[in-house]
C-alpha cells in the first residue's frame, strides 16, 4: 500500500507539471502520432509491391504493428531510463535517490515517468481494431484477459533488457551508447520474425526477446496455430527478464559508491 500511495502521489504531482504547459504536451503528442502514422505508411509502402511478406497478409502485419505499439507505450511511459548512466551515475544523483527509504529502481522510474507515451496504446488498439475489421477476426471473452496478460508481459521484456542495460552503469561510466543500438533492434520486433534469417531469429527470441513484444503474442489472436507455444511463452519471458533486471540493479546498487568529486 505504500508504495501504491507513492505512485498515485508521483502521478498527481506529474500531471499538475504536465498541464501547466498544455502546448508542449499537445506538440509532443502529435509528433509521437507522426511518428507512429510514420512507420504505418512505410508498411503500407512494401506492401504496394507485393501482397504477401514472409507468408503474412498486409493486414496481419498492420495488426502486429497495432499490438507492438499497446507495450511498448507502457514502457515508454514508466521506464524512460536512456539516460541513467549519465544523470544518475556521472552526475551523482544516486547519492540523493539512496537516501529515500524506497527501492532505489522504484524512484527512478517514477522521477523519468512520461503519461502522454500512453497515447501511443490508445493509436495501437486503433490499428489493431482496424486490422481485426478487415480481417474479420472473431474475438472471446477471454481474448481481453489473454490481451492485458500479453501486453504488461512485453512491456516487462522490454523494462527487463534497459534496466539490465541501465544497471551496466555501476559498473562502467560509458554504457550509453547501448541504448539507441538497443531501442533500433527493439523496432525488428513489430514485424514477423520469419522474415528474417535464423541467426536474428534466435536472437530476437532467446537472447534480446522483442519478438515476444509484438509478433508472439499477436500471432495468436490471428489464429496462428505454429506459433501458440511462444505466444504462451511470453508471461514466463516477461517475468524471467524483469526478475534477471531487478536482481542485476541491486547488485549495481550494492557496488555504487558514489559520484565522488
Amino acid at each position: 500500500m505504500f508504495y501504491l500511495s507513492m505512485f498515485t502521489q508521483y502521478i498527481g504531482q506529474y500531471m499538475k507539471t504536465r498541464l501547466e504547459y498544455r502546448g508542449d504536451m499537445v506538440v509532443e503528442l502529435l509528433s509521437d502520432l507522426l511518428f507512429q502514422i510514420t512507420n504505418l505508411v512505410f508498411i503500407l509502402v512494401v506492401f504496394g509491391h507485393t501482397q504477401f511478406l514472409g507468408g503474412w497478409t498486409r493486414d496481419e502485419i498492420i495488426f502486429i504493428y497495432g499490438f507492438f505499439l499497446v507495450p511498448y507505450a507502457i514502457f515508454g511511459a514508466f521506464f524512460n531510463i536512456w539516460d541513467f548512466n549519465d544523470r544518475y551515475i556521472v552526475k551523482g544523483e544516486m547519492d540523493r535517490i539512496l537516501t529515500r527509504p524506497i527501492h532505489s529502481l522504484f524512484q527512478v522510474i517514477l522521477e523519468r515517468m512520461e503519461l502522454e507515451s500512453l497515447f501511443g496504446a490508445v493509436t495501437g488498439i486503433l490499428i489493431m481494431t482496424y486490422a481485426s475489421i478487415q480481417l474479420g477476426l472473431s474475438f472471446q471473452w477471454y481474448d481481453v484477459l489473454l490481451f492485458m496478460v500479453f501486453v504488461i508481459s512485453g512491456a516487462l521484456i522490454y523494462a527487463g533488457i534497459f534496466v539490465s542495460l541501465a544497471s551496466i552503469g555501476f559498473w562502467s561510466d560509458s554504457p550509453t551508447s547501448f541504448m539507441p543500438m538497443m531501442y533500433n533492434i527493439g523496432n525488428y520486433g513489430r514485424y514477423p520474425v520469419d522474415i528474417y534469417n535464423s541467426v536474428i531469429r534466435f536472437v530476437l527470441t532467446w537472447i534480446l526477446p522483442f519478438a515476444f513484444v509484438g509478433v508472439y503474442p499477436a500471432a495468436f489472436f490471428l489464429e496462428k496455430e505454429e506459433w501458440y507455444v511462444y505466444s504462451f511463452l511470453t508471461p514466463v519471458m516477461g517475468i524471467c527478464f524483469l526478475v534477471i533486471s531487478v536482481v542485476l540493479w541491486n547488485a549495481g546498487v550494492k557496488r555504487y559508491r558514489g559520484a565522488g568529486n
